[in-house]
């Protein structure tokens, strides 16, 4: 591992929530097209699902790879890095009922609803989790690539 490596977590943490959010932002912008296009709502499907599977793999690899080294060089975040896991929890739940909504073809306004709540949850803990743990993980040092530790965005 490289000396870059050991201080650029937070730059990539950065990174893939500005993806995530552009990510929702296509979707609802595959939403908004609405009719006007004959593949829309396959449009749409493959937005959601996309969207839905890079929000979901981000917070499995953080479950699984940055948050236990989180934890171990900096034990005092236990309460904050329990927070952001059942953050991750609450959004595995919309975006499963998202995905759902979508695939089963509900109006574009309850899809809308659904993406409203899944975008107020993740911009709020999008946020905690920058303002606790940027810091940290400045000098944290994590064995893997930032696919393995960040998720496949």
């Amino acid at each position: 591992m490289d000396a870059d490596r050991l201080i650029a977590w937070d730059r990539e943490l950065r990174t893939a929530h500005t993806t995530l959010r552009a990510a929702l932002e296509a979707t609802r912008s595959a939403l908004s097209a609405g009719d006007e296009t004959p593949d829309s709502a396959r449009e749409l499907t493959l937005f959601c699902i996309g969207f839905c599977s890079a929000l979901d793999g981000h917070h499995r690899s953080e479950d699984r790879s940055l948050f236990p080294a989180l934890r171990a060089e900096h034990p005092e975040l236990g309460g904050v890095i329990d927070k952001l896991m059942q953050d991750h929890s609450m959004l595995s739940h919309l975006l499963s009922s998202l995905r759902h909504a979508v695939e089963s073809g509900e109006s574009a306004d309850s899809i809308e609803r659904h993406l409203d709540g899944v975008g107020a949850i993740m911009e709020s803990h999008f946020r905690f989790e920058e303002r606790e743990i940027l810091e940290p993980l400045r000098t944290l040092t994590v064995d893997g690539t930032v696919q393995d530790v960040l998720g496949p965005l």
